[in-house]
Order: C-alpha cells, then sequence, then structure tokens
C-alpha cells in the first residue's frame, strides 16, 4: 500500500503539472484593437483558444466591423468564426471558416451555415451564402506566417448589418484539424473547445460565457479513474481468479487481497466519480454524453458490488451459487465498463494520440499479460490434474479387476 500511494503521488503531481501546460496554452489571448487589416475601436480576449476580438460599432447604420484572431492546430486545419442569432451555441451560427485553398494554396475565406444536421454530422458541411446581411470578408494570416500551419495566427474581417438597437451578440468560434475538399471537418472535443461561445455586448464589452472546468481538477480526475477504474479493479479481479487456488499463500489470503484492492479501487473511483460530477456542474455548457453515461454505469455497478458484500450468503446456503453467479458476471462487466471508459476520457481530454495513453496502454498491457500467462498456467495445471486423476481411476479399477478375478 506504501508503494501504490507512492505511485499515486507522482501520477498526481505529473497529472497537475502537465495540467497547467495545457493551462497556459489554452489560456485567453491579449486583445489589440491594431489588426493587419485595420484598426478598431474597442476589443476583448475571448475565453478560449489564446483567441481576441476587434469591432468598430456604427449605431447609426447598424453595422458591425469586426476582426476575429485565431490560430490553426495543422497545416490542413480551419479556423472560423462567426454569429448565432437565436443562442450561444454551435448550431444555427453563420460562421466565416478560413483555411487554404486545396488546389492554389491561397487562404480562402468562406462562408458556412450550422445547421443542427451539420452538428450530428449527418452530411459534409457545404459553403453557401449566408442569410445575413453580410457586407464584406476575408482572412489575412499574421505575420511571420506566410503559409497555414499549426499554430500560424490569422485574422478574419467581416462587416455585417444588425438589427437595429441589438447590440447583444452570441459569437462562436473554433478550429479544427482538417480540411476534406472544401468541407472543414469537426473540431477537436476538448472542453475548451465546446465552450468557444460566448456573449458578448458590443456597447460596453460586457462578455458572458461558460465556465470551464480548470486544467488541474481535470487532470486529477482522469488521474484516479485511469488509476482505479482501468488498473485497480483490473487488478482486483485478477487477484481473485488467479491467487485462490495457491494454497501456499493461505486460505483466506486470495480473499484480503482481492477485498483491499477493490475498496481502494472503489474509493479512488468514487472520488474521480466525484470530481466529474463538480466538473460537469462548473460546465454546464459542455456535455460528453458517452463518457458521463459509461461513468455512471460503472459507479453504479461498482456500488452494487460494494453492497453485495454485505448481503453474501453463507457457503452453505442454497442461494450462495446465485450470489457467485451475479458477483462475477457484475464485477467483469465493472472492469469493462471502466477500462473502456478511460480510454474515452483520453479522447474527451484530448490525449488520444499522447504518451499518457501509451503509458496506460503499457500498464493495462502488462496485467493483461499476467492475466493470460496465469490462464494459460491455469489450465496446464488443470489438464494435468485431470489426467492424473483418470490415471488413478484407471489404477483402481485395475486393483478391482484383479481382486475380483483372484475372488474367482
Amino acid at each position: 500500500m506504501r508503494g501504490m500511494s507512492i505511485l499515486l503521488g507522482v501520477l498526481l503531481l505529473l497529472g497537475l503539472s502537465c495540467g497547467a501546460v495545457s493551462a497556459a496554452a489554452g489560456a485567453p489571448g491579449r486583445c489589440t484593437t491594431s489588426t493587419p487589416v485595420k484598426s478598431y475601436a474597442k476589443c476583448i480576449a475571448l475565453p478560449t483558444q489564446g483567441a481576441t476580438l476587434a469591432w468598430t460599432y456604427d449605431a447609426r447604420n447598424a453595422t458591425l466591423d469586426a476582426a476575429f484572431t485565431g490560430s490553426f492546430i495543422s497545416p490542413s486545419g480551419w479556423v472560423a468564426w462567426g454569429v448565432n442569432q437565436d443562442a450561444p451555441a454551435m448550431a444555427g451560427a453563420r460562421v466565416i471558416a478560413a483555411f487554404s485553398d486545396p488546389s492554389t494554396g491561397a487562404l480562402l475565406a468562406l462562408p458556412f451555415v450550422l445547421s443542427p444536421d451539420v452538428k450530428l454530422q449527418a452530411k459534409p458541411l457545404v459553403s453557401r451564402p449566408l442569410d445575413i446581411p453580410l457586407l464584406a470578408s476575408s482572412a489575412t494570416l499574421i505575420s511571420p506566417a506566410r503559409t497555414v500551419r499549426d499554430g500560424a495566427s490569422v485574422t478574419i474581417a467581416v462587416t455585417i448589418r444588425l438589427s437595429p438597437n441589438r447590440t447583444s451578440l452570441h459569437f462562436v468560434w473554433n478550429r479544427g484539424l482538417y480540411v476534406q475538399g472544401y468541407s472543414p471537418t469537426i473540431h477537436p472535443t476538448d472542453a475548451s473547445d465546446l465552450a468557444s461561445h460566448a456573449t458578448v455586448d458590443i456597447l460596453t464589452t460586457a462578455t458572458e460565457s461558460s465556465p470551464i472546468a480548470s486544467a488541474k481538477l481535470q487532470w486529477a480526475h482522469g488521474t484516479l479513474n485511469a488509476l482505479s477504474w482501468g488498473l485497480l479493479l483490473p487488478i482486483g479481479a485478477a487477484l481473485a481468479r488467479y491467487l485462490r487456488p495457491c494454497a501456499s499463500a493461505g486460505p483466506a489470503a486470495w480473499f484480503y487481497a482481492h477485498a483491499a484492492t477493490q475498496a481502494a479501487g472503489y474509493l479512488l473511483g468514487a472520488a474521480g466519480f466525484a470530481l466529474g460530477i463538480a466538473m460537469g456542474a462548473a460546465s454546464p455548457g459542455v456535455t460528453y454524453k458517452l463518457h458521463r453515461g459509461l461513468g455512471i454505469a460503472a459507479a453504479t455497478a461498482g456500488s452494487l458490488q460494494t453492497l453485495a458484500v454485505f448481503f453474501r450468503p453463507k457457503t452453505t446456503n442454497r442461494y450462495r451459487k446465485y450470489w457467485k453467479s451475479y458477483h462475477h458476471l457484475l464485477g467483469y462487466g465493472c472492469v469493462v465498463i471502466g477500462v473502456v471508459n478511460v480510454f474515452q476520457g483520453f479522447e474527451v481530454m484530448g490525449l488520444g494520440a499522447s504518451y499518457w495513453k501509451l503509458g496506460y496502454c503499457m500498464a493495462l498491457a502488462t496485467v493483461i499479460g499476467g492475466c493470460v500467462a496465469l490462464e494459460v498456467n491455469a489450465w496446464v495445471v488443470f489438464c494435468r490434474r485431470q489426467q492424473e486423476e483418470k490415471l488413478m481411476r484407471r489404477e483402481v479399477e485395475d486393483v478391482v479387476v484383479k481382486d475380483r478375478a483372484a475372488a474367482f
């Protein structure tokens, strides 16, 4: 247990330090009213992706002259910004997307309407004229960038005519990794990406945006759950299966090892689950339905397993076999759901191709490899015992036959 405490501390420290770096990468940028296009009257730093927005509003003709500045995350990526007239959400927004022309390499600024079916990825996103008064639009790379690349900054300049006396606007923005033809593909689903929207009063610069759970909280949640649901619970299940036949360890050693490991895993998993609930409450505009559903299923199964211990029948009870079947099926199901959800969590945190996921895969592969080796050994021992028992039965039968023959 002391070694496990040290491991937990190291993982938490590493996770929190990496989370701090992640938080710095997603921190708001510093706004400026001077852009490569022209100068504007006001500006704000948008809450995610280091993006900024500068604008000039002409109340006489209700015209908004705006410049959004964001950054690409890949050479074949896209950056988009727009307005949603109904709500601070992606569905229903009218946006301008900037990306390289697949044919010439020139920087394009094309209009898109984000209908609800686009959010469901029912069909590719196709450029079409906006149904709002768009007077002008353009995209310009910010020096020293000359071509679209990872980290290159771009300014999307737009002039639109607003409804009279409407100064509170819902802005949305985002960026993606790929463009298929002239169709931007889905953006990453990190918390900061899903929260890339804000309501801004263009007269006072007052901004309302969805709060995002802190990076430290996210990393603590991920570390606890990977260690508990993803490692300790599978190890505890393996101890019950493979340590039980080992007579040299003592008749009850497997039970205490299994119970201690599962109890530690469940307590850490419960703490991670509680952090997940807190993160959900802190980020009302950010939802991960699959990850949340799997987490609830794993926590429910783990809680039922814990409660089942208090209702375990005695070995002589006729219902004991049914309890064992229930305990085994629910336990293995909890392990499978927990491991699957850990991988889903890596995707949610944007760590699908990270060394963190690689490290977890190596640890899990070690556990699985050990289980495979022990399973093979168990079957070898079982087959050997069957053979020995078969030979013993034959020897007994031969002795009986000889005794009967001698009797006659």
